[in-house]
């Protein structure tokens, strides 16, 4: 068993290819690989509680529990759990070493990216002045800011993050309601990545004007890894401040994210994290083990052959395609979303005048099947398939079930 100081001399010098990821010993699957045996678990704890599993056709979603844990970061949490140390510590050397892998001046493991949003506007609003770390979310009397900007189209339900710290939410459209909206209240200009179509206002142009009026800039690009580059592509931009899940295509922890920037930021960030309780972040807490886990996931994320991984998913969605569309009365569509969840998924609809089903009703027949299966909501003569939260061979299956269902209809 490594001590702590062996482990965080590790972290600093651990190398970004190689067999063995971050000091850790062999993953299940590569055991597997060389033909060693892996125990079973000794409790079958789903099944105690009647809990349903299921086949996940549907993609990294917050109710279906996000991702499956790689087996590496699985090593990591329980490796982690077996040793006490200095939560700050901890931190720091593995934010030091994430800063590096992502561009920019200092990282943070949060617990998820809407924590690191919060703590992210929190740091900025406070600075390290533990008085008003200790007012928020009060801000009248203060002193500090209170206005966060933010384009019509990026205005969603997760913009809770922001307005956690007390701030109010100030939408704008162009450029010109951008300049009217800036005062001296103004704290952050926000921007969405996932609805960066929908605003009038690109990244570029959105960094510009908050140099230009010396007003931080912050970007929510929670589910839009892959692309791999989108990790640091927004820290080069200049960016004051990124946050992302953790939980969703890294295949870290699930209650793990990162909050990515410039440094006064990021040590501002923490004075509002555990373990100080002084402050609105308390109870966002990561612990050791989701830390290490959320390293390792990162560190297989940037290393991973994309290419390779990427044919996979095509060659799972070709797959399921080619089972269902010799249906009469299907037609299949290939998609990429170019901004989050960008992955080959696969729209599967129907002509209802001869495959006599509704999408919910195959999406119901699918979940109380053996296997349960959870595919897309789909229209009311469609629904929606991914392959990338899918075990090997699991594609084989759903497109079978799928053209049993959709077959009895016919």
């Amino acid at each position: 068993m490594l001590s702590r100081r062996k482990l965080i001399k590790r972290l600093s010098s651990v190398p970004l290819l190689g067999g063995f990821v971050g000091g850790f010993s062999l993953s299940a699957e590569a055991a597997l690989s060389k033909g060693a045996a892996v125990a079973a678990p000794k409790r079958d704890l789903f099944k105690e509680f009647g809990v349903r599993t299921f086949i996940n056709a549907a993609g990294t979603l917050t109710y279906m529990t996000g991702s499956l844990m790689h087996d590496e970061v699985l090593e990591a949490i329980n490796y982690a759990s077996k040793e006490f140390c200095l939560l700050d510590e901890l931190q720091d050397k593995v934010g030091e070493k994430i800063a590096k892998m992502v561009h920019s001046e200092a990282a943070v493991v949060t617990s998820g990216a809407f924590s690191g949003m919060t703590l992210g506007l929190a740091g900025i609003l406070t600075g390290t002045d533990q008085k008003k770390v200790e007012a928020l979310p009060h801000l009248e009397g203060t002193g500090m800011k209170s206005e966060v900007i933010c384009q019509k189209g990026h205005d969603i339900v997760y913009n809770h993050a922001l307005t956690n710290t007390g701030c109010k939410m100030v939408m704008v459209e162009t450029v010109e309601d951008v300049e009217k909206a800036i005062n001296e209240k103004t704290a952050l200009m926000h921007f969405l990545h996932i609805q960066s179509d929908k605003g009038k206002i690109m990244h570029e142009e959105w960094v510009a004007l908050g140099k230009k009026h010396n007003i931080p800039t912050s970007i929510d690009i929670a589910a839009d890894v892959p692309p791999t580059e989108n990790l640091w592509k927004f820290n080069d931009m200049g960016f004051s401040f990124v946050v992302v899940s953790g939980g969703k295509a890294m295949r870290g922890p699930q209650s793990a994210g990162l909050l990515m920037g410039k440094k006064d930021i990021i040590a501002a960030a923490r004075m509002h994290m555990p373990p100080r309780g002084f402050n609105i972040g308390r109870g966002m807490k990561v612990n050791k083990e989701e830390i290490l886990g959320m390293y390792v996931a990162l560190e297989k994320f940037i290393t991973q052959d994309y290419t390779k991984l990427w044919k996979s998913w095509e060659d799972g969605v070709a797959h399921v395609e080619n089972t269902v569309k010799t249906i009469n009365g299907i037609k299949t569509e290939v998609r990429v979303n170019p901004l989050g969840n960008h992955t080959p998924s696969l729209r599967i609809s129907w002509d209802p005048a001869l495959v006599k089903v509704t999408g919910k009703q195959v999406q119901e027949a699918l979940r109380n099947g053996d296997p349960s299966i959870e595919v897309g909501g789909g229209g009311p003569s469609s629904i929606g398939v991914t392959v990338w939260m899918m075990k090997p061979g699991q594609e084989k299956i759903v497109a079978k079930r799928i053209k049993e269902e959709l077959s009895k209809a016919v």
